[in-house]
């Protein structure tokens, strides 16, 4: 097991424009706002990180950032963070690349979230990385059948990802037979929902810390459609 004790936490984003992101919101809601929520998920997520001290926050992205919602305050806490670009032609392939290129970064551990669990919280961040330090990979699962979180040492096994079946039930399952094909020993995190369809909004909202911005957003939106 890799000895080394540098940490990180690796948020693989898209830039939150309208129409071209958590489109299956749009069943309810309009792309601007189905748009505003992911970029509140973002910044969410990206302050999480940033309170974990521990470890460096690195943000793999695509997208026209300046196109977004809530462009400027994105771009400002972007500052904050090592940012580098995704890279690859499937979304298998983009995560292999993050992790690698977040390893040139950080050189050690990274934990890897999306922009769609801002209920994650930074005692959560913490317990992955202390259990990955004690394992060769951990994974949380998500209740859809997919996974929000997945921790590697120095990108090991990473290229597993590229053969995995994204955005399907047994995604989470996949990933964890991928791993385990590479021989690594997998540790399963607590269970948590993605922000995928209209019914996780509220779900979600309710479990992000009081004041969050999509708690708040989530709020609006939820007013207005009684």
């Amino acid at each position: 097991m890799p000895t080394d004790t540098h940490q990180g936490i690796l948020i693989v984003a898209k830039a939150p424009v309208p129409g071209q992101v958590k489109t299956r919101l749009t069943k309810l809601l309009s792309t601007e706002d189905a748009a505003d929520l992911a970029a509140a998920a973002l910044l969410d997520t990206l302050d999480t990180a940033l309170a974990v001290h521990s470890a460096m926050p690195v943000v793999a992205i695509t997208g026209a950032l300046d196109s977004a919602m809530r462009s400027e305050e994105i771009g400002w806490r972007l500052r904050h963070v090592t940012v580098i670009a995704q890279r690859g032609n499937t979304f298998g392939e983009r995560l292999q690349n993050a992790h690698r290129d977040a390893n040139d970064v950080v050189g050690g551990d990274i934990f890897q979230v999306g922009m769609d669990t801002p209920q994650v919280t930074a005692g959560q961040f913490r317990a992955a990385l202390a259990a990955l330090a004690e394992t060769d990979s951990v994974l949380g699962p998500a209740t859809d059948g997919g996974w929000w979180g997945l921790g590697l040492h120095g990108a090991r096994g990473a290229h597993s990802l590229v053969g995995v079946p994204m955005s399907s039930p047994d995604t989470g399952a996949a990933t964890r037979s991928a791993l385990e094909d590479s021989g690594l020993r997998v540790t399963e995190l607590p269970e948590l929902t993605d922000v995928d369809r209209p019914e996780d909004v509220d779900e979600v909202a309710r479990r992000c810390a009081p004041g969050s911005r999509f708690a708040e957003a989530a709020a609006v939106l939820l007013e207005r459609s009684v």
